[in-house]
C-alpha cells in the first residue's frame, strides 16, 4: 500500500463518478440572477420548516427534541440539521424538482443553514452552497431511473449527496475530500414508501436523516476521515443496489443547464406534488361548472396513480397523498389550502372522491418525468362534459409562481408557524443575497 493509500487520498487513477460531479458543480459560475433565485427557494425552505412546527409530527418533533440530555447545551450542526429537515417536509408544501422526483430544499436548505450559522458565515456562502447542494441532489436523482422511485423514497436516498456538497463549500473541502464526503453520505441513502400504507409519520425522517446524513460526512471528510470514490456506478454501489434501470449517464449530462435550482418547482398547494396538475385543471373546471357533478376522470402518468391512488382519506396527510380527495377538493372548495385537507373538508368532499377514477394514458404517461402533467374531466348529471388538461401544473418552471407569490406563501406559512415578525424574516432572507448575513431560525 503506497503512502498516499495510508493517508487515505484516493489514487487519481481511480475514476469517480462522483469525483466528477463535484468538479462539475464547482465549474458552474454563479451570478447575481443565481444568487437572487437562491434566496427564494431558500425563503420557501425555511418558511415550510418554521410553518412545520405547527403540525402534530411537529410538535412531536419538537418535544423530543426538548426533552434530549443535552437539551439545554448548544446543538451540533447535524443534529440541528435533522430537525429542520424532519420539519421542512411536513406540510407537503415544500418544492420538487420533477426530472430527479427529489425535494432538495427540505435536505440542503437545513443542513446548509445549520453549518453557516454555526460558522457565523455570509448569506453569499450560504446561497452558493445552497446552488451546489441542489445540484448535486438532482442530478444523482436523475440518475437513479423511475423503478427506484416504487420502492424508494428519492428525496432520502438522493438527498444525502446534497447535503453534503453544500456542506463542503461551506467546510471549504477540496475536490478530493468533497467526492469522499459524497462517497460516504451516499452510503447512508435508505428511505422505503412503505409508510404509505398507514400514512405513518415517517417521510418526515427521511428528510431530516438526509440533510444529517451528508452534513456528518462532510464533516468528517474534512478531518481525512475516507469514503468511496465509486458509491453510485461500483458493482456495490448505488446504482447497483438499488435502481434497476439506472442511467448514470444522466449525472454528468449537460454540465452547462442553468442550476438545477432554477429548474426546481414550487408548490402553491400542501399536497403531494402528483396531485398539483389535477388540482390546477380542476380549480379551472369549477370556475366554469354550472350543472352537478356526476363523476369525474383524472388521466395523468403511472406515478401519480402509484403514490396518490387513495379513493378514501382517513386522514390529512392521506388525503394530501389522494389524487380522489384532492381533485374533488379543488372542485368543491373555495381554497386548496391547509384547511382543505382536514377532517370536515374530508368528510365534504368524500361523496364526490369515491366518485373520480383514475387512469395513466399518453402524452402525460409517457412524458413523465420531464413533465408532470394531467386531464381532468367532470361529466355533469345534465350530460354536459368539461375538460381540463395541464402540460405543467401551476409553480413549475413553466408556471412559475411570481415573485409576489412566492412572499405571500411564505408569509403564510410563517404566519401558521406563529413567527412573531414574518416580513422583518423574509427581508432578512433576501438581504443574504447581497451578502448580508444568515437570518436567525429559531425553531423551539
Amino acid at each position: 500500500m503506497t503512502q498516499k493509500e495510508v493517508a487515505g487520498i484516493t489514487p487519481p487513477d481511480i475514476p469517480s463518478m462522483t469525483g466528477d460531479l463535484v468538479q462539475l458543480i464547482r465549474a458552474k459560475p454563479v451570478t447575481g440572477a443565481d444568487l437572487e433565485a437562491a434566496a427564494l427557494f431558500t425563503l420557501d425552505a425555511m418558511a415550510n420548516i418554521l410553518a412545520g412546527r405547527n403540525s402534530d409530527p411537529g410538535r412531536i418533533l419538537l418535544r423530543w427534541w426538548g426533552a434530549r440530555d443535552s437539551a439545554n447545551a448548544r446543538p451540533e450542526p447535524s443534529s440541528l440539521a435533522f430537525l429542520a429537515g424532519a420539519l421542512c417536509h411536513i406540510l407537503e408544501t415544500d418544492d420538487l424538482h420533477r426530472a430527479s422526483v427529489v425535494h432538495p430544499g427540505c435536505v440542503v436548505v437545513p443542513a446548509a443553514w445549520a453549518l453557516a450559522e454555526r460558522r457565523g458565515l455570509s448569506g453569499t456562502a450560504l446561497l452558493t452552497a445552497i446552488l451546489h447542494g441542489f445540484e448535486a441532489t438532482t442530478r444523482v436523482g436523475m440518475g437513479v431511473g423511475p423503478a427506484h422511485y416504487r420502492i424508494w423514497h428519492n428525496t432520502a436516498t438522493c438527498g444525502p449527496y446534497g447535503s453534503a456538497m453544500a456542506a463542503a463549500s461551506l467546510l471549504d473541502l477540496d475536490d478530493m475530500q468533497a467526492m469522499h464526503a459524497l462517497g460516504n453520505a451516499g452510503s447512508q441513502s435508505s428511505g422505503l414508501w412503505q409508510f404509505l400504507e398507514t400514512g405513518a409519520m415517517t417521510k418526515h425522517l427521511h428528510a431530516g436523516h438526509a440533510a444529517e446524513a451528508g452534513l456528518k460526512a462532510a464533516e468528517l471528510a474534512a478531518f481525512g476521515f475516507t469514503g468511496p470514490p465509486q458509491i453510485l456506478e461500483g458493482e456495490k454501489g448505488f446504482f447497483r443496489a438499488a435502481c434497476p434501470d439506472a442511467t448514470p449517464e444522466a449525472v454528468l449530462a449537460k454540465p452547462n443547464e442553468p442550476w438545477q435550482l432554477v429548474l426546481t418547482s414550487i408548490k402553491p398547494w400542501p399536497s403531494c406534488r402528483h396531485t398539483h396538475p389535477a388540482i390546477d385543471a380542476a380549480i379551472e373546471i369549477r370556475r366554469q361548472l354550472t350543472g352537478t357533478i356526476d363523476h369525474v376522470l383524472v388521466e395523468t402518468y403511472q406515478a401519480a396513480l402509484d403514490v396518490c391512488d387513495r379513493p378514501v382519506a382517513t386522514s390529512d396527510y392521506e388525503g394530501k397523498f389522494s389524487l380522489q380527495h384532492a381533485a374533488a377538493a379543488a372542485l368543491t372548495l373555495d381554497q386548496v389550502d391547509f384547511a382543505a385537507f382536514g377532517d370536515a373538508a374530508r368528510s365534504a368532499c368524500a361523496p364526490l372522491a369515491r366518485r373520480v377514477r383514475l387512469a395513466a394514458v399518453d402524452p402525460w404517461k409517457s412524458a413523465y418525468p420531464v413533465n408532470w402533467g394531467a386531464r381532468v374531466t367532470v361529466i355533469t348529471t345534465q350530460g354536459e362534459s368539461l375538460a381540463v388538461e395541464r402540460t405543467n401544473a401551476k409553480g413549475d418552471p413553466e408556471a412559475p409562481l411570481s415573485r409576489a407569490e412566492m412572499i405571500a406563501k411564505a408569509r403564510m406559512l410563517l404566519t401558521h408557524g406563529c413567527h412573531p415578525a414574518p416580513d422583518q424574516f423574509i427581508e432578512g432572507v433576501f438581504a443574504m443575497a447581497q451578502g448580508g448575513p444568515v437570518p436567525e431560525l429559531s425553531l423551539s
